[in-house]
């Protein structure tokens, strides 16, 4: 196994923008977005106030910047099983799963990014909720997508129950409150799809119209 680079080794060769990032995301992670100054991330980041507002007008710019990367590291998920499993829109939704599932532990410690900006920012103007507004949008468009293309009854209702339980994963291990919860959630999105799928699911989904319309 390769020994590991230190932070300071790793941090210096990286370009100064992306250096400010590097500092604000692990600051921004780790102590949250309104306790964090820029002075402070020039300080993690071996730079200068001055150095940051050269690349980032504001402190918010700089939030939504970090958000958009986080999105980036998503989409490209969604891009990956998509290569990995190529006319297998099931298994590409199953490998989503698994995505998160494995990313469940640094979120033990951390949370969600996008949850956590959330909390701290309950404006639904600023620039960073703008951001995870549109990223939210643009992953749920491709989930139902892939529910369509995987032929399931009711791909809009799948999709927003897959992502009901991929965000409440990632809540549940944040707070403790479920053990096994990568398990748990592999198991859930199976059976998601299998109800989808099957003639009883469609059934209740006809019982349920029928319902609304009386």
């Amino acid at each position: 196994m390769a020994a590991s680079v230190s932070r300071p080794s790793r941090v210096a060769k990286l370009p100064p923008r992306e250096r400010i990032l590097d500092a604000a995301e692990e600051l921004f992670q780790s102590e949250g977005i309104r306790r964090v100054g820029v002075q402070t991330i020039a300080e993690r980041a071996e730079t200068t106030k001055m150095a940051i507002y050269r690349h980032f007008e504001t402190k918010d710019a700089l939030v939504a910047e970090w958000l958009r990367i986080v999105a980036a590291e998503y989409q490209a998920a969604f891009d990956r099983v998509e290569a990995e499993h190529p006319g297998r829109p099931g298994d590409q939704i199953l490998g989503l799963a698994r995505f998160i599932a494995e990313g469940l532990p640094a979120i033990s410690h951390r949370g969600c990014p996008f949850i956590n900006s959330i909390a701290e920012l309950p404006d639904r103007s600023h620039p960073a909720r703008q951001v995870i507004e549109k990223h939210k949008a643009h992953q749920a468009h491709r989930l139902v997508g892939m529910c369509t293309a995987a032929g399931l009854r009711d791909p809009e209702q799948a999709a927003a129950a897959i992502t009901f339980v991929l965000e409440g994963a990632q809540v549940s291990t944040h707070n403790g409150s479920i053990d096994q919860a990568g398990d748990r959630l592999l198991g859930i999105v199976e059976g998601i799809l299998a109800h989808h799928r099957s003639p009883l699911g469609a059934s209740r989904a006809s019982t349920d119209d029928t319902a609304k319309a009386v």
